[in-house]
């Protein structure tokens, strides 16, 4: 009988041990970039990725680099403090109520010959909600100003 509980034991634990061992074969091959949620322009411009790469990209909205909102078509400039990328959006949907100038964002799309070509458009949820990784961007550009004073 002990032996019985035994063999039981050592194939569960062997079990879990495969278990073990094809997560982590698993999260060996998952590409670099897999856990990070946006690239700031500056990650962009200096590693620009393949155009046929989905991906999203974070920064805040220049000022002034807004045009005239032509329903689900526009451009506008996304920067870090240190670089800029033109966006070309052009979905479904029009923009948030609270997309702006000035204000936090996250565009998902393809990278093509310089301009950021994007299909959707996130913005923040309340005049001070800001995403964490927008805010660690800004703070490593050293342009981070907290909106509570």
């Amino acid at each position: 009988m002990k032996s019985l509980k035994k063999q039981r034991r050592i194939q569960v634990l062997a079990l879990a041990g495969v278990c073990i061992l094809g997560v982590l074969a698993v999260l060996w091959f998952l590409p670099k970039d897999a856990f990070q949620f946006f690239r700031s322009p500056t990650e962009v411009v200096s590693s620009p990725p393949a155009e046929d790469e989905f991906f999203q990209l974070g920064g805040l909205v220049k000022d002034g680099s807004m045009t005239d909102v032509e329903g689900v078509q526009f451009s506008f400039v996304v920067t870090d403090g240190a670089t800029e990328v033109p966006v070309r959006y052009v979905g479904n949907d029009p923009a948030p109520d609270l997309f702006g100038e000035g204000q936090g964002t996250i565009v998902k799309g393809f990278y093509v010959d310089g301009t950021f070509q994007a299909s959707e458009l996130l913005a923040k949820h309340d005049e001070t909600y800001m995403p964490a990784e927008v805010i660690d961007a800004l703070k490593e550009q050293g342009v981070y100003q907290d909106p509570n004073g």
